[in-house]
């Protein structure tokens, strides 16, 4: 089985010292640094815009994979990659042209990926396959940390390891939502092979952080 990227959201971090707790969980054995933004409009939340992203470019060296909850996205996708984003993800609902987002952030120089919440339909991929990088699985509905992981979303993940591995697509396939020590095996062997956690790499404090990450390795 293969070991998948740990990809812990800082949503779950002590915002009081976002720089500090960012350079904990690079120290600790993070693979990425993912960071989930909301607009209080595409989901019922507000958390960090391009500045903060910015401001905490220099904490790490890791890739930094953006989230966006926001609508519409098109005109902050500049402003993301500008700030330091290595991955930016968006919504199909997000915005009215999906092909020519995930084009245009390829074009900024980032790799693009599409995010599919737990009743968005995996057939969507099917016409952006060649524009992608990453497929997010969300399994809780977005908007907040904390929440409960929907096992239907297993299937899901099935699925589209099935229909990336047909075609040959190397497309990382990452998992978020409610991912802990007990259920991430299970991402796993449906195919994900990177895992978003908050709480799971969070808890515990800084003491904690190597291995909680150790922990969602498997290792």
């Amino acid at each position: 089985m293969t070991t998948p990227l740990i990809c812990p959201s800082i949503l779950a971090s002590d915002f009081a010292k976002l720089g500090e707790e960012v350079r904990a969980i690079t120290e600790a054995g993070a693979d990425w640094v993912h960071i989930d933004v909301m607009d209080g409009h595409f989901v019922p939340n507000i958390t960090i815009g391009p500045d903060v992203v910015k401001a905490l470019r220099p904490h790490s060296n890791l890739p930094f994979d953006c989230h966006l909850m926001i609508s519409p996205v098109d005109s902050f996708l500049e402003a993301f990659r500008n700030a330091g984003a290595d991955y930016i993800s968006l919504h199909p609902e997000a915005g009215p042209h999906l092909h020519r987002s995930l084009k245009y952030i390829r074009q900024l120089g980032a790799k693009a990926g599409v995010v599919l919440n737990p009743a968005t339909p995996v057939e969507i991929l099917d016409w952006v396959m060649d524009d992608i990088d990453l497929v997010l699985v969300m399994s809780v509905n977005p908007g907040f940390g904390g929440q409960s992981f929907i096992d239907s979303q297993l299937r899901k993940i099935e699925v589209i390891r099935k229909k990336l591995d047909a075609v040959g697509h190397h497309a990382i396939l990452q998992v978020d939502g409610g991912v802990n020590a007990q259920n991430a095996h299970k991402c796993v062997e449906a195919g994900a092979t990177a895992m978003v956690a908050g709480t799971a790499v969070f808890k515990g404090g800084p003491d904690a952080y190597a291995a909680n990450i150790k922990q969602l390795k498997g290792l």
